[in-house]
């Protein structure tokens, strides 16, 4: 397919994970790539693989304001246009509100909801100019309480229902905003997870497709998201999860 020939688009934490395959997704079909990381070795590494003529690396930390603004303002000068932001970059906590340093939650809330923020107020003017979208990568844990992740809930919901604030507000510009809310996926991201085999068969017990995700479980949602078949979807939080919202938690008879 080559439904992204000539769009731009930027992505956020593409170096790894989600974002990685979001790039790679987007640039399979067609796409000029504004890559943002801070880990600059990941964000080489994907752009080869997509080819520098349709690339731009920007090691940055998307939790400063004029940092962000930089971004946007590279990705105009060297493609000349914006289409799609996907705001991806995000960090993870795993505590309850009592325990850790009460900073861990600044630094949750800067990166997880701030940096989306800052990039979707850079990006709406030429967003506007183009009639492109926005595709956030929120979580599950937006859209309901997970067990000792507090910080990063009150992160992500504040993404869920900031995607449905600005979507309202830019219908009317001709831009999309909508987010993806997945479910454990298997990434760098969530690596300690994997790392404890109790905890990803409760995963597969409570997942009704009986597993994890992959992350090209969540770009082709969030390409689909971003193409012309999507045109009049605006405001969504999809659950991307398996079937695990689907549930109304009770426990599953035998």
């Amino acid at each position: 397919m080559s439904r992204f020939s000539n769009k731009v688009v930027l992505v956020t934490g593409a170096a790894s994970g989600i974002g990685e395959a979001a790039a790679r997704r987007f640039g399979e079909e067609g796409a000029n790539l504004v890559l943002a990381d801070m880990n600059g070795e990941g964000l080489d590494r994907v752009a080869a693989g997509i080819g520098a003529d349709r690339t731009l690396a920007q090691v940055a930390d998307l939790s400063n304001a004029d940092r962000c603004r930089e971004v946007v303002a590279a990705a105009i000068e060297r493609f000349g246009r914006l289409d799609i932001l996907v705001n991806n970059a995000g960090k993870d906590h795993l505590g309850r509100v009592d325990e850790g340093e009460i900073g861990d939650f600044s630094t949750i809330i800067e990166t997880d909801l701030y940096g989306v923020f800052y990039m979707t107020r850079f990006a709406v003017p030429h967003l506007r100019e183009s009639r492109g979208c926005i595709v956030n990568v929120s979580s599950v844990s937006g859209l309901g309480g997970d067990w000792n992740h507090s910080f990063y809930c009150a992160a992500k919901g504040a993404v869920t229902n900031f995607t449905r604030a600005v979507a309202m507000d830019e219908a009317a510009h001709g831009v999309r905003v909508n987010a993806v809310n997945p479910t454990l996926v298997y990434t760098p991201f969530t690596a300690g997870m994997q790392d404890q085999p109790e905890l990803v068969a409760k995963f597969n017990e409570r997942i009704p497709m009986g597993r994890g995700a992959q992350p090209d479980d969540i770009s082709g949602v969030i390409a689909f998201l971003a193409s012309e078949d999507a045109r009049f979807v605006t405001g969504v939080n999809l659950p991307v999860d398996g079937g695990a919202s689907a549930s109304n938690g009770q426990p599953k008879l035998s």
